[in-house]
């Protein structure tokens, strides 16, 4: 789980899984969407996978990227249950009234 809080961590890495919410897109794509070097962008993409958050595919020379929605949603739902949350049956309204 700490390798998807690390990976979490950047802005420039939330951006690009937030782009990858809408679909795959190539390494190229994404880099377009921001004002940094292609190596830099590798580098942040390099992480992504580290964390599996992403799966990448090569499509000729192209690089197609895909969110890993599952891997996410499961490190959050760790992350949520680790301070106990939503692992307590929750009282109900007579029960509150007391």
């Amino acid at each position: 789980m700490s390798k998807v809080f690390r990976a979490l961590s950047d802005p420039t890495r939330r951006r690009v899984l937030q782009l990858l919410r809408k679909g795959p897109m190539s390494a190229g794509e994404l880099c377009d969407q921001f004002d940094v070097s292609k190596p830099t962008m590798s580098a942040h993409f390099g992480v992504l996978k580290e964390a599996d958050l992403v799966h990448a595919e090569k499509a000729g020379k192209s690089v197609i990227y895909h969110l890993k929605l599952s891997v996410l949603e499961e490190a959050l739902l760790g992350f949520v249950h680790s301070f106990g949350v939503g692992t307590q049956r929750p009282q109900s309204n007579e029960e509150t009234e007391r």
